[in-house]
């Protein structure tokens, strides 16, 4: 597979955002397919998984199992590690793909209270392939290439890195780990796989996966100022919910409900998605 797009998918939800909507999973993943998606990362950012309990997120994991026919990363990041191992260790029974995982966030952890969290992770899901997520905006802190590297050594599945770092100087001290790099903030693209990145998981291609695909084909400035202007118009505050209007405006059965305290867009936001 050459430079694959994953999908970082929203995760379909009704009763405004309190319940989770099965029914809409595959429909959603059958779409994302047929835009050139190569697979889907469920549960991550832009899939709200932190926001929902671990029922919701056992469920709502093996039903994006059963409808994708690519690959699949779970993501399995939660507040403490008796519970993202738990979470890893159902990803590996329902034969997903991959695991992936962010530190915990609120607590500002250290470098040892970090490589044993990803550690007993990595462990709950061998032999599965493990990817580090590093996202400082969202954990609160970075995962640093130190912790990256003890991980790898006192595991044997690691596989990868999710990079959603920004800008592209805080991006290339993972890439030159020499570990597979899915890359996450989407108009870095070119910049990244000039240097060696493997491929996208992007919330982006969630709802414009044409757009991510060619970036990935054919890694211009030029195609990639398309998703800047797509990430700008979509808002960083507002990006999942306006994911999700998107994907309802076109017809899709995934309504436009997020977990609060998350809330849908605004009637002027709702203006400038249609332009899109």
């Amino acid at each position: 597979m050459e430079r694959p797009l994953l999908a970082a998918s929203v995760t379909p939800l009704r009763d405004d955002g309190d319940t989770l909507d099965v029914d809409a999973i595959a429909p959603l993943v059958r779409h994302l397919e047929e835009g050139g998606v190569d697979g889907i990362f469920c549960l991550g950012t832009t899939g709200e998984g932190v926001q929902l309990d671990h029922h919701e997120r056992v469920r709502a994991a093996s039903e994006f199992r059963i409808a994708c026919s690519g690959t699949l990363i779970v993501h399995c990041g939660a507040q403490t590690t008796q519970e993202t191992a738990a979470l890893a260790e159902h990803a590996a029974s329902i034969h997903a793909d991959g695991v992936a995982v962010i530190p915990p966030p609120y607590y500002p952890l250290g470098e040892d209270e970090l490589v044993e969290h990803f550690a007993a992770a990595a462990d709950a899901c061998a032999p599965l392939p493990f990817y580090l997520y590093a996202f400082t905006a969202r954990s609160g802190y970075p995962l640093t290439p130190a912790v990256i590297t003890r991980v790898v050594e006192r595991t044997s599945n690691v596989a990868g890195l999710k990079v959603s770092e920004s800008p592209y100087e805080s991006v290339s001290p993972y890439l030159a780990l020499g570990l597979r790099a899915y890359i996450g903030q989407e108009p870095l693209l070119p910049q990244a796989l000039a240097d060696g990145a493997y491929g996208s998981v992007s919330g982006l291609a969630s709802a414009f996966p044409q757009d991510v695909r060619r970036v990935l084909d054919d890694p211009t400035e030029e195609n990639a100022a398309r998703l800047l202007q797509l990430r700008d118009t979509l808002g960083a505050t507002s990006f999942i919910p306006a994911l999700k209007w998107v994907l309802h405006s076109r017809g899709l059965p995934v309504r436009p409900d997020v977990r609060r305290p998350l809330q849908p867009v605004s009637d002027e936001l709702a203006e400038r998605l249609a332009t899109l």
